[in-house]
């Protein structure tokens, strides 16, 4: 027998909570507004379309570093991506999907591929109104879904040419349904909640973070379940989960490999500033963020106060825990393998938009101003930040511009991993090194066991493997990275540091070689993200 059917502790449906608790509520519209679905469409339709235009001044801006592995993974064939990501490290979902994407929409190009994160970033604000409907009424859904069209965090990722927008997408779907599984008992949803989060989990590692989440938010809803109806939420529970297991079998081989033959070199073990930085970039600084927490979390411990608490209530506790249990997990993972980034943090989008919208709307007057205050602060394009990621495409369009570079070039990226962004901006017909030696697949930078390769490689050594394939009168072309901080202190970003100017150095010493000249020629210009190109020609 199922636990919607346990007597006492049966919650009662969505909807009929849904309208008690809009009765109960003060200062709420009058009822056209509330029973009139039309209006209701055009409202959420305004706000997506609102949104749409704070989120696309930038949607041409160029690609950089990670977009460039983006676009060339997914250049490959489809059924071939998920053997291509050995090399890579991540899970297939997101370039599957890109590789499609890109079949309809007819190219590759910046800002039609940046419009698949734009859609996906989109498709939060309908998903946020609907669950936040569903779980903690009318008003929640309205402050979910304009948290969801300003939030920056979004802002930035449907301008991008990543994954994030679609993993917070696909969060926010997975958070809505477990809680109404598991919050609301509402059994339907277990089958959702399954597929939600192993679609999740497929596109970006970070998602497993989340589904352990969601797995200590199941034990200590279990805990508080009344005994004679915990065998059925038992049953319930295993029904989600080892479905949602099943589902992901058949990518652990693969996600055990990338684990041991991958990783992120890249990254350093965050500090507990880091983590509070992180949080902080989810959710656009340090105000907002004491503003959403201090009025947030007091509007939520507000609802065992009223009728509708002791069903709503669940679904909060259900989505705090996930979320506080997946970021300390996140935390004391990357302590032990670091694996850090706060763009990563789009796995807590969901479950932390929908607490949120909740608890703003039930802290009364306080809770709607600073409401007000958090959207107002949000509203910012961020376009001078987002075009700023690279300039990738300044130094291809120099080179080619200053006919510097010619077929048959030979091009070497000292920051291997930038070579397939390079290979976007100059196109084809050239041959391929990096700091590892030849390319082969210039369209995605092979992680497995880099570092390690990375430092067997030194420069003269690998230089003289490399040489005798340039031609007199061919150019070599050295793309080298633009160090702006000293922030590369990750032992892959550290061992790039070292390596560059030896780079420099032993082609600026080899007599086979002429040096031309850096492009571009920065002068007294600041210096700008991204990499720039040394030309050398053979004699």
């Amino acid at each position: 027998m199922s636990a919607v059917a346990e007597g006492p502790t049966t919650a009662p449906a969505p909807d009929a909570v849904a309208s008690g608790a809009e009765r109960s509520a003060p200062g709420r519209g009058s009822s056209w507004w509330r029973h009139s679905t039309p209006l209701k469409v055009v409202g959420v339709l305004a706000i997506m379309l609102l949104s749409v235009w704070l989120r696309s001044h930038a949607i041409t801006a160029k690609f950089w570093i990670d977009e460039g592995l983006s676009v060339g993974i997914a250049h490959h064939d489809f059924w071939s991506i998920p053997g291509v990501l050995k090399k890579d490290g991540s899970p297939p979902l997101y370039y599957m999907l890109l590789h499609v994407w890109m079949g309809v929409i007819g190219g590759d190009g910046e800002s039609r591929t940046h419009a698949l994160s734009l859609l996906c970033a989109t498709l939060t604000i309908p998903t946020g109104w609907w669950f936040g409907r569903r779980l903690f009424g009318e008003r929640a859904a309205w402050a979910t879904a304009a948290l969801c069209a300003t939030l920056p965090f979004l802002t930035y990722y449907a301008q991008e040419t990543r994954m994030y927008a679609l993993v917070a997408l696909l969060g926010l779907c997975a958070s809505g349904a477990f809680a109404m599984a598991y919050g609301m008992r509402s059994r339907g949803w277990i089958p959702a909640f399954s597929v939600l989060m192993v679609l999740t989990v497929y596109a970006h590692n970070w998602g497993l973070f989340l589904g352990i989440g969601f797995g200590a938010a199941f034990l200590v809803l279990l805990r508080g379940e009344p005994a004679e109806a915990r065998r059925a939420f038992f049953r319930d529970g295993v029904l989600g989960f080892g479905l949602l297991v099943l589902l992901y079998l058949p990518w652990i081989p693969r996600l055990l490999f990338q684990a041991e033959h991958t990783g992120a070199p890249w990254a350093e073990a965050p500090d507990f500033n880091g983590l509070l930085n992180g949080l902080q970039s989810l959710v656009g600084g340090i105000e907002t963020a004491l503003l959403l927490l201090v009025v947030g979390v007091g509007g939520l411990a507000t609802m065992r106060r009223r009728a509708e608490g002791a069903e709503r209530s669940r679904a909060v506790v259900a989505l705090a825990v996930a979320i506080g249990v997946a970021v300390a997990l996140a935390w004391l993972a990357s302590q032990a393998s670091p694996a850090w980034a706060t763009r990563y943090f789009s796995v807590f989008v969901g479950p932390a938009l929908l607490l949120a919208g909740a608890g703003l709307v039930r802290f009364g007057k306080v809770g709607l101003v600073a409401l007000a205050i958090v959207l107002v602060l949000w509203f910012d394009p961020r376009e001078r930040q987002i075009r700023g990621k690279s300039d990738a495409y300044r130094v291809a369009r120099t080179l080619k511009d200053q006919r510097l570079i010619d077929k048959g070039d030979l091009v070497l990226a000292v920051h291997p991993e930038y070579g397939p962004a390079m290979r976007y901006y100059l196109g084809g017909g050239y041959r391929w090194a990096d700091a590892l030696g030849p390319v082969n697949d210039n369209r995605v930078f092979d992680w497995r066991d880099a570092l390690d390769r990375f430092k067997a490689a030194g420069p003269k050594r690998t230089l003289a493997k490399l040489e005798p394939s340039v031609k007199p009168g061919q150019h070599l072309i050295l793309i080298m990275p633009i160090i702006r901080t000293a922030s590369w202190g990750a032992p892959w970003t550290s061992e790039i540091r070292h390596r560059a100017p030896q780079w420099e150095r032993a082609l600026n010493q080899d007599k086979n070689f002429v040096r031309i000249g850096p492009v571009p020629s920065f002068k007294r210009r600041a210096l700008p993200r991204g990499v720039r190109a040394i030309v050398y020609l053979r004699k």
